[in-house]
């Protein structure tokens, strides 16, 4: 891939996430390599790794978009997450280090300082930090395949676009829930940590459809 490609699947999978370039907008190469400043070549290399993905979707007709979530996309998307990282915390509990434990906590405890201004949420410290919290679960769960499995998962928009709208409470529900995790792993219990994390992942789900049904 080269450094145009990069630059291109980097630049239009920021607007996806953000909603710039909103769900049920058309692609089109010329207009994506204005706004990328690169030629067209690299756009559809992008394209092609954003299909694949499922940041975009390619229509018989080889017109692009960017995906219409339903509900049952959205359900199945949370369903398969959970399943994947329940079973990446189960395998978490058994494999982790004392340095490990020490590196969640510090993640978690910057999530904590991301909500202490309740008139000015952190969310973007509390997203990092949140995504670094798991992507070390998934690291510690030392499986390439189910890594593989759940990268296609937690990068998706609906995703990412959970977190945006939450408030102290659902910020510090989420806080309390990753310490129920660290008290498993610091037990090597991997049942109880499978049980936490899909607890976890469920709650997300409900307070991101809670929101959506208010929208809509």
């Amino acid at each position: 891939m080269s450094r145009a490609s990069d630059i291109a699947y980097l630049e239009i999978r920021a607007k996806i996430l953000s909603g710039e370039l909103a769900p049920g907008s058309q692609l089109k190469e010329e207009e994506l390599a204005d706004i990328c400043k690169v030629s067209r070549t690299p756009i559809r290399d992008a394209l092609r790794r954003l299909e694949a993905e499922m940041f975009v979707r390619r229509t018989d007709t080889q017109r692009t978009y960017v995906p219409e979530w339903t509900s049952g996309d959205i359900e199945e998307v949370f369903t398969l997450r959970a399943m994947l990282e329940g079973h990446a915390a189960a395998r978490a509990a058994e494999r982790i280090t004392g340095m490990q434990i020490d590196q969640l906590r510090l993640h978690n405890d910057l999530i904590a300082k991301s909500m202490l201004d309740v008139k000015n949420l952190d969310i973007d410290s509390f997203l990092q930090q949140n995504r670094l919290f798991h992507d070390l679960v998934i690291e510690t769960a030392a499986s390439t395949r189910l890594a593989g499995m759940l990268s296609k998962l937690v990068e998706q928009p609906i995703v990412h676009r959970t977190a945006l709208g939450y408030d102290q409470r659902e910020m510090l529900q989420s806080h309390t829930e990753h310490e129920q995790l660290i008290a498993a792993f610091r037990d090597s219990d991997g049942q109880w940590a499978q049980s936490v994390m899909t607890s976890h992942i469920r709650r997300a789900y409900h307070a991101y459809e809670a929101r959506r049904q208010v929208r809509d």
